[in-house]
């Protein structure tokens, strides 16, 4: 096994590894190395089943069932654990979530009092140079944040929105609200320090519908937007560009990513899991 670093702060490629064989536990804490130090990996060229992407996704912790999507619809009632990423419809009803569309900069079921520790994606079928996936580092961006947006951000709570999902869409059983101050969800601080390493992280869910407790709506939207215009700039991200069979890893808690929409004519399809989290978010 090889890993190879990218030339960006975040993102290695796994070589000479076959996903769907028995993982020995020094692979396993190889792999695992990898993640804490890149954030995201990419294994290419492998051949999953369904239950092949459970059984390597449960080497890193428990997994989550899917979060309430906006149909209602289990898409994967075999295999609970899978959720499917997908455009394609079947006699005009969907046979996935997230549709065509670009999904905006977030973290993954940040609305959760202990959010999700990664997600697992895996390629079945791709639209070829569409549809690219695109990550943020929330560490480096933060230890690299000029000092007076330090300083204004310090100690600020913040609430992630429960109601929607990262392609805007609002959740079966929500409803609708403009006003961020009925935001639903749980209330995180905007910095997070992870308590096994002590590295400190920016912790930001996603933009829209977000509020920062105890401000004016107006003043927590303009310090939002300049938190947001510091961690999305092209110094800290790292670009996917999907081709079939490959899988991808990443940890929810430290970076933002994002998916470029496509042409509705083509077909995209990913199944994904979840690791359950294991720590609360605190300062």
């Amino acid at each position: 096994m090889k890993i190879l670093k990218t030339d960006k702060v975040l993102a290695a490629e796994v070589k000479d590894i076959d996903l769907n064989k028995e993982l020995s536990q020094e692979q396993i804490k190889n792999i695992n190395d990898a993640w804490d130090e890149n954030l995201v990996l990419v294994f290419k060229n492998q051949k999953l089943t369904d239950l092949d992407l459970i059984k390597f996704s449960k080497n890193f912790g428990n997994l989550d069932l899917p979060a309430p999507n906006p149909y209602g619809i289990n898409f994967s009632p075999n295999y609970p654990e899978i959720n499917v990423i997908s455009n394609v419809k079947k006699k005009g009803k969907p046979t996935g979530i997230l549709g065509d569309g670009e999904a905006t900069w977030h973290a993954d079921m940040t609305y959760k009092e202990i959010p999700p520790k990664g997600a697992i994606l895996y390629s079945l079928e791709v639209p070829m140079g569409q549809g690219d996936t695109h990550f943020s580092n929330m560490i480096e961006a933060y230890k690299d944040m000029p000092q007076n947006l330090k300083q204004k951000i310090k100690g600020k709570i913040l609430i992630h929105d429960e109601a929607h999902n990262s392609a805007g869409q609002l959740r079966k059983g929500y409803n609708e609200t403009t006003n961020p101050l009925l935001t639903p969800g749980a209330k995180h601080p905007i910095v997070f320090r992870d308590p096994n390493t002590g590295t400190k992280s920016l912790f930001l869910g996603r933009r829209p519908h977000a509020y920062i407790v105890g401000m004016e709506v107006s003043e927590s939207e303009k310090l939002l937007d300049e938190i947001w215009a510091h961690a999305t700039q092209e110094k800290y991200i790292w670009t996917q560009k999907w081709k079939v069979n490959e899988l991808l890893m990443w940890k929810n808690l430290f970076v933002l990513h994002k998916r470029d929409s496509f042409d509705p004519n083509t077909r995209r399809l990913m199944h994904r899991t979840q690791v359950s989290g294991e720590i609360k978010i605190s300062t």
